[in-house]
């Protein structure tokens, strides 16, 4: 079996080993949230995260080295659980620093390994693309393309931790960005999280919303800026099958 056969089986194992951990997850919590509504429902939910520990902590992180370093889950529902389990600031400062750790490795691997590394992870297809596109050949646009992209929600966050370890920029100034532009969508994700933890939906579902229209605004004005609309270019290329 060769090498790329054998990262697609593993993918696969992960990706089925992941959604038994999910659903694991669900049926251990379900219970209690199901009264989240209540004040009695919050406590025993309260009571359900803090008899998890540190095996909870680790599981969440587990969870979240698969959906960035496979690419196989989105980041979101991870984020939402984060947010449920330790709060809006805990849960957004958990997600940051385990993903800021996970994006430090994956970038110093794709160093060391080159563009071969990548494309045991991504399709190959893509990466060509990506490599063909306005991003490749604007070096000194990159660090701004970087953070309006990391900075878009929905945008395939973990593929760019991977192709950015292609591209001339320097690993501080990448982390950095890749950190702190996730920043909003994670905060807008835990936000509501933490809202559903106390049952309520409207407030979360309203802070979701409000901070989405932030970003856009932001990425609308930084747009304007774009004026060879590389960013454009590159999110074309991105989300092209």
């Amino acid at each position: 079996m060769s090498r790329k056969n054998k990262v697609k089986l593993f993918k696969k194992i992960m990706t089925g080993m992941v959604l038994i951990v999910i659903i694991a997850m669900i049926a251990y919590l379900l219970p209690v949230m199901k009264n989240l509504s209540s004040l009695e429902g919050q406590v025993a939910f309260k009571q359900k995260v803090e008899t998890s520990g540190m095996l909870g902590m680790l599981t969440l992180f587990g969870l979240q080295v698969a959906q960035i370093f496979l690419i196989i889950v989105p980041g979101e529902p991870l984020e939402i659980l984060a947010g449920m389990c330790y709060g809006a600031i805990g849960g957004c400062l958990f997600i940051m620093i385990s993903a800021c750790l996970i994006s430090i490795v994956i970038f110093g691997l794709v160093r060391k390994f080159g563009r071969n590394f990548v494309c045991n992870f991504c399709e190959e297809e893509k990466v060509l693309k990506i490599e063909n596109s306005k991003l490749f050949q604007n070096p000194k646009k990159i660090e701004r393309i970087m953070l309006i992209l990391f900075l878009i929600p929905g945008t395939p966050k973990d593929l760019l931790v991977y192709v950015a370890g292609l591209l001339p920029i320097k690993p501080i100034k990448f982390i950095l960005i890749s950190t702190l532009a996730r920043f909003p969508s994670v905060i807008s994700s835990t936000l509501a999280g933490a809202h559903l933890a106390v049952g309520n939906w409207k407030m979360s579902i309203i802070l979701y919303i409000a901070v989405l229209i932030l970003v856009a605004i932001l990425i609308f004005f930084m747009n304007r800026l774009d004026k060879d609309k590389v960013t454009q270019d590159v999110l074309k290329t991105m989300s092209e099958k």
